[in-house]
């Protein structure tokens, strides 16, 4: 099947031209100038305290399995596998689930655009109740880490004064993916558009945004 769709304004995807950074913390993070990721950040509690073990047993066996030295290849498949078990289990509503209310998934939606245009763009977001799956391209010399950081203190501070509650309202790495061209945008953005119709999600209860610029240029959520 031909893709014909042509890549919306400020989308940038993976140059087999320029450098990447790769670092390791429980997943891989790759990093290129400049590049558009596919980001899914979550509360701390979205995870129970077995599914976490659950988490570190896996990461165990896979160790053993896959030895040092171990290729992109073999660090990409596990990473896939960790975000599609991690996301069944967020779908289950675990935790506080903060963001069922609407004030705090409001200011949650508020710091995503904050710099929007200015630090980096935005190309989509959908709010879950306790974890959120953005599109995001840092601008030049903008560190994904830093604006991911910014957006995290500004809602966890919020929602921690509101609730009268202190301690990190996030869980500390994200999983994040550099979009590689056109065809794999367009998978993540109907991703993105049917997490709340997969975690059965009433329709008048999703929240999720999709770039003006982008909708103009054809790019628009399936469903």
């Amino acid at each position: 099947m031909t893709f014909n769709l042509d890549g919306p304004s400020g989308f940038r995807g993976l140059d087999p031209d320029k450098p990447i950074r790769i670092y390791t913390r429980n997943l891989p993070h790759w990093r290129q100038d400049g590049a558009t990721y596919f980001v899914t950040f979550n509360l701390d509690d979205a995870l129970p305290g077995p599914k976490k073990e659950q988490l570190k047993s896996m990461r165990r066996e896979w160790e053993l399995r896959y030895p040092p030295p171990r290729d992109e290849n073999t660090w990409t498949d596990f990473a896939k596998t960790v975000f599609h078990t991690v996301e069944k289990w967020m779908d289950e509503g675990h935790g506080k689930c903060w963001f069922r209310n609407k004030r705090y998934a409001n200011e949650l939606h508020r710091s995503i655009l904050h710099f929007h245009g200015k630090r980096y763009e935005i190309g989509c977001f959908v709010i879950m109740a306790n974890h959120c799956h953005l599109v995001m391209r840092p601008f030049e010399s903008i560190e994904l880490e830093d604006e991911l950081r910014s957006i995290k203190s500004i809602t966890a501070r919020f929602v921690n004064q509101h609730e009268r509650t202190t301690g990190a309202a996030w869980q500390q790495e994200s999983y994040d993916r550099i979009i590689r061209d056109e065809q794999h945008l367009y998978r993540v953005l109907q991703y993105v558009g049917r997490n709340p119709q997969r975690a059965g999600v009433p329709q008048d209860q999703w929240h999720r945004w999709l770039n003006p610029n982008w909708q103009a240029a054809g790019w628009n959520f399936e469903s």
